[in-house]
């Protein structure tokens, strides 16, 4: 179950950058679960990671190894998590990067590792270690789409977007993948993001742009308020096209960065587990972004909201008592507006005279809707995408393991 068409791009290819997959087995026989993703010599590249204490052994072996030298090849399983693993799952992680590694004849600490999975169980080292050859083999610049496929856990649909921008140096392409459906509410990344560009850029102006770009996309989104333990988003920019330069250039590329990077982002929430809505929950006139995104999650968080949208249900109380709860400090109620798609709910303290139950059944029957909240404080806003909460959810994540 899903929100909105399937739609995977047309992704032109990107010179130095190849994909390859293999069905490694690492949980279920016979589907691609283990992805290998080339980086060409001199390529830039920069990640965000999960800041949940418990982060997986591999999101410490990818920090250390991106910290320590440039890396060449992202080796990427489904299946398991490698998380709560202890110091066994960072041998495990280093062991994968080695077995690659051997087989390409780099350094290990040029492998950067990501896993997704179940929590708590080792690492099948050897079947990914098997797995590798036929993940090289494989390796060509036309294979995102089977890299898409290669990361999904419990995703229905396979998740990627591009573009093309025109800059003074001629024309620069960003292609995207990600997964993750269930367990997200990104902290500084999305459950998996891996996205390249042919632009030149120095590592730690990509950097900067990179977690400047995840702050309004992956970490705009929820579908459960849960953080992984493994949530990563990579960015590299292979230094073969266009050198970006300040100014219109650099304004052109972020905003189109951006854009690939909210356009991921989007299609985990229509992919939420057991999702029927799309949500988009508009925050303004608050005193600090801090402020809008806080009221913005509490609404988006709550169960009593999610469910009554899986209902369709016009239970507006439902937001009011959301938007009270949030920690704004001295929230004057008498000045907050909040509509539902073209329909004013609340105005001046309470319902607002012009609704009407059937005006608000009507917009909560759509797939996608709107929710716009007015503070009347401030001039920051901030905008979060969110999902319903479905009987699907719950049983999804009920035989996770099974």
């Amino acid at each position: 179950m899903a929100v909105g068409p399937e739609n995977f791009p047309l992704m032109p290819a990107i010179a130095g950058v190849r994909l390859g997959t293999a069905k490694a087995g690492v949980k279920k026989p016979g589907r691609r679960d283990l992805v290998v993703i080339e980086v060409p010599n001199g390529a830039s590249v920069a990640a965000t990671f999960t800041r949940n204490a418990f982060c997986a052994a591999p999101v410490h072996v990818a920090r250390d190894h991106l910290g320590q030298t440039a890396p060449r090849y992202l080796l990427i399983n489904t299946g398991n998590a490698n998380a709560g693993t202890g110091a066994r799952g960072r041998q495990d992680a280093e062991s994968c990067c080695t077995a690659l590694a051997d087989l390409a004849g780099i350094d290990s600490q040029q492998v950067m590792p990501f896993s997704t999975g179940v929590i708590g169980e080792p690492l099948p080292v050897e079947k990914i270690a098997a797995g590798l050859p036929e993940a090289l083999a494989a390796l060509a610049e036309d294979q995102w789409e089977a890299a898409a496929e290669g990361i999904m856990t419990t995703d229905t649909r396979i998740k990627g977007a591009t573009t093309q921008v025109e800059l003074s140096g001629g024309v620069v392409t960003i292609n995207g993948i990600s997964k993750g459906s269930g367990m997200i509410q990104p902290n500084m990344a999305t459950m998996l993001g891996f996205v390249a560009c042919d632009a030149d850029i120095a590592p730690d102006t990509l950097q900067q742009w990179l977690r400047e770009a995840v702050s309004v996309s992956f970490n705009a989104i929820t579908v459960d308020s849960d953080t992984s333990t493994n949530d990563a988003c990579t960015l590299i920019a292979t230094g073969k096209g266009p050198t970006i330069t300040a100014g219109e250039d650099e304004q052109r590329f972020r905003h189109a960065l951006t854009g690939v990077l909210t356009e991921l982002a989007q299609a985990i929430i229509r992919d939420g587990e057991g999702a029927t809505k799309f949500v988009t929950l508009q925050v303004e006139q608050a005193r600090t972004v801090e402020e809008a995104r806080a009221v913005a999650f509490t609404v988006a968080h709550s169960p009593l909201v999610k469910t009554a949208l899986y209902a369709s249900d016009a239970n507006w109380g439902r937001i009011l008592a959301a938007v009270g709860r949030a920690p704004v400090d001295s929230l004057d109620v008498d000045r907050v507006v909040i509509d539902l798609g073209e329909v004013r709910l609340v105005e001046q303290g309470g319902r607002a005279e012009s609704y009407t139950e059937e005006a608000g059944a009507r917009v909560m029957a759509r797939e996608e809707i709107t929710i716009r909240i007015e503070l009347g404080r401030g001039d920051a806003s901030a905008t979060v995408w969110t999902s319903d909460l479905s009987h699907d959810y719950v049983s999804i994540n009920a035989d996770y393991r099974s």
